[in-house]
C-alpha cells in the first residue's frame, strides 16, 4: 500500500509529503482522530515512504523494494510499532522503544517509531516517553496514534506536531467497500451511512452480518408488540452481553428512530440512512408521534452514555426498552 491507496485523507498526505520534500519532517507527530479512519495505516505508509529505496523523488512508497516489503512484513530494523498488550502500554514497552532509539538507522533511511493507541500509556510510561521527546535524535521520528488525544499529558502533546484525521465521507467509504470488497452499491451505501465515518467500522459491520441484524431490529421495533412487558424484556435480552455488540445494536436502534423522525418531518427518502427499508421506516413514523420518536432518540442516547460509563448493561437495556415502550 502507498499513499495513493489511502482513502479520504488527501490533505493529510499532502502535508506529510510536503515536509518530506522540504526535508522538514518533525521529530514527533501526533496522528489523532476517531477510530478506524486510517491513522495507523497512514503512519505505516509514511514509514515506508521515508525508507523507500525507489520512491524518494515521488515522496511515496513504491511497495515493491526490499525496504517496503520488510515494513509490510514487520521485520524492517528501522521501523518499530508499539501497541498495548492488554489494557495499557507499560513502561517496559517504552523502555524497549528507547533502547532501540539509541541506534542509528541500519539501512540508511530514518528510524520510525509508531505508538498505536498512545493514550493507553500509563503514567510511568508517559513520563518515560517525555524524556525522549525532550531530547530528540535527528535520525528518529516518533508517531503517536490516538483516538483520544485528551488522555495524553499536555507535556507530550506540546512536543508533537499535530495532524488531525477527520471522519470519512459516506461516498468515500462506499467507494472503498465497492472497490476492495466488490460489494454491491446498495449494501455499500447502507454500511457507509451507518459507519459514522469509519472505514474500520464499515469493515467490521460487513463481517458481522450487520444488514441481517439491522433488519431484525427494524422488524421488531416496527411491530406493535411492545405493550407486553415480556416482549420488552425479551428484546432487551437480544442485545446480548458483550459491550461492543450492545453499543452496535443501540446505534442501529438510534439510526432507525433518526430515519423515522427525518421521514416524518421531511418525507425526503434521500435523507434516510436505511434507504433500502423505506416501508419499515414509514410504518415506525406513522405509528409514533414526532415527540415520541424524539424522546426515543434521547432515550437511546442516554443508554449509550450509560454503557460508556460502565453502568450495569442488563439494567440499562431494560430501562431503555421500557422507556421506549411507554
Amino acid at each position: 500500500m502507498s499513499f495513493k491507496d489511502i482513502y479520504g485523507h488527501d490533505k493529510q498526505i499532502a502535508i506529510l509529503q510536503t515536509t518530506m520534500a522540504k526535508r522538514r519532517v518533525p521529530h514527533a507527530y501526533l496522528f489523532y482522530g476517531m477510530k478506524g479512519i486510517g491513522k495507523r495505516t497512514t503512519a505505516v505508509v509514511f514509514a515506508k515512504a521515508m525508507n523507500c529505496l525507489e520512491g524518494e523523488k515521488a515522496f511515496d512508497a513504491c511497495d515493491s523494494c526490499s525496504s517496503c516489503r520488510k515494513i509490510v512484513h514487520r521485520n524492517h530494523p528501522d521501523v518499530t510499532i508499539v501497541a498495548a498488550e492488554g489494557q495499557f502500554i507499560r513502561i517496559g514497552e517504552i523502555r524497549y522503544l528507547q533502547n532501540q532509539m539509541k541506534f542509528k538507522p541500519f539501512e540508511g533511511g530514518k528510524r520510525i517509531f509508531i505508538i498505536v493507541d498512545a493514550d493507553k500509556m500509563n503514567i510511568t510510561a508517559a513520563n518515560a516517553l517525555l524524556k525522549t521527546l525532550e531530547e530528540p535524535s535527528p535520525s528518529n521520528i516518533l508517531i503517536l496514534v490516538t483516538s483520544r488525544p485528551y488522555q495524553l499529558p499536555l507535556t507530550i502533546l506540546s512536543r508533537c506536531q499535530h495532524l488531525r484525521f477527520n471522519p470519512l465521507q459516506r461516498e468515500t467509504i462506499a467507494s472503498f467497500l465497492q472497490d476492495r470488497l466488490s460489494m454491491d452499491a446498495e449494501s455499500a451505501r447502507v454500511l457507509a451511512s451507518s459507519s459514522g465515518g469509519s472505514i474500520g467500522k464499515a469493515l467490521e459491520m460487513s463481517r458481522d452480518a450487520f444488514l441481517t441484524l439491522r433488519n431484525t431490529i427494524l422488524s421488531k421495533i416496527s411491530e406493535n408488540r411492545m405493550e407486553d412487558p415480556l416482549n420488552v424484556l425479551s428484546f432487551a435480552g437480544d442485545f446480548g452481553k458483550d459491550r461492543r455488540e450492545i453499543i452496535d445494536r443501540i446505534n442501529i436502534l438510534r439510526t432507525c428512530y433518526r430515519d423515522a423522525l427525518v421521514y416524518k418531518e421531511t418525507a425526503k427518502m434521500e435523507r434516510l440512512i436505511n434507504q433500502d427499508c423505506v416501508e419499515t421506516i414509514k410504518s415506525i413514523a406513522d405509528r409514533l408521534s414526532g415527540r415520541d420518536i424524539l424522546n426515543n432518540i434521547k432515550t437511546v442516547g442516554w443508554a449509550l452514555d450509560a454503557i460508556d460509563r460502565n453502568a450495569n448493561k442488563a439494567l440499562t437495556l431494560e430501562a431503555m426498552m421500557f422507556r421506549i415502550a411507554w
